[in-house]
């Protein structure tokens, strides 16, 4: 987030009970083909009647060059110019709630359709930065995407602004009405806490890739202190944690910065 160092494992207050899932190897096939670059590709007075919510993780190797990631995280961001692309950014993870993964950069990009995406994925820039930028420098990819419940007010979130990205497993032959309940207490949360400037969930449409993990969401927040004086609220998140914590096998969260332009290039 706002350093390119990636902090100590800890758990967010937003977050569930965690537990290890195994770990699943590379497949250029299963990559998520959307990347978008720090650059707003689209303004919020762009209407949609549709957004596509897509999350990458990404493990770098131990041993990777810096200059490597740092090339990884241009390129990626550099196919905000592609089409498809409403939104991307590549960043360094600011923190990473997990004790079963070492993630340490993420990629959250924006479509208008399923299609878009897909289209996105086949290109052939898109797939040139996969095999040239990242698989060289990573050894654990996970991905998820889902439909937006709502669309954003505003479609590429401003540089400085930080997201709290959470996924979730869910226990076994959990009912639709559970799902439902889920869902609807993570779309409330705006509510409960105003420092949220826009929050999305849903759940995920793409499993071969997720590692398990089958609900999404992703809130903004105008920086790290409007986020952090979520968190302090200990009570208030407690209380909305415990009406789905029946329902939750596993969680893992993680905090990123939007970075700059000029942040990107240099990361």
């Amino acid at each position: 987030m706002i350093c390119a160092r990636i902090r100590p494992l800890i758990s967010s207050p937003l977050a569930f009970t965690i537990s290890a899932t195994k770990h699943s190897p590379i497949n250029l096939r299963l990559f998520p083909r959307r990347s978008f670059s720090t650059v707003t590709a689209m303004s919020s007075s762009t209407t949609q009647s549709q957004i596509i919510e897509h999350i990458v993780l990404f493990k770098a190797k131990d041993d990777a060059d810096t200059n490597k990631i740092t090339s990884m995280i241009n390129n990626l961001n550099a196919l905000a110019s592609l089409d498809q692309v409403l939104h991307i950014s590549t960043a360094p993870l600011h923190r990473l709630g997990s004790s079963a993964f070492t993630f340490t950069h993420v990629l959250h990009s924006r479509y208008g359709s399923k299609e878009d995406l897909a289209s996105y994925g086949a290109h052939p820039d898109h797939v040139r930065v996969v095999k040239e930028s990242v698989l060289p420098v990573c050894d654990d990819i996970m991905a998820v995407d889902w439909i937006a419940d709502r669309i954003p007010g505003t479609i590429a979130p401003p540089p400085g602004s930080v997201a709290k990205l959470t996924l979730l497993t869910l226990k076994e032959n959990l009912s639709a009405e559970a799902k439902s309940e889920i869902t609807g207490v993570i779309k409330g949360l705006s509510e409960k806490f105003p420092g949220i400037d826009q929050i999305t969930v849903g759940e995920n449409f793409s499993p071969a890739r997720a590692k398990g993990f089958s609900i999404a969401s992703i809130a903004y927040f105008k920086n790290l202190g409007e986020m952090e004086a979520v968190d302090a609220q200990k009570e208030l998140v407690n209380s909305q944690k415990d009406k789905v914590r029946d329902y939750v096998d596993s969680t893992i969260v993680v905090e990123f910065l939007v970075p700059s332009s000029s942040q990107s290039s240099s990361l």
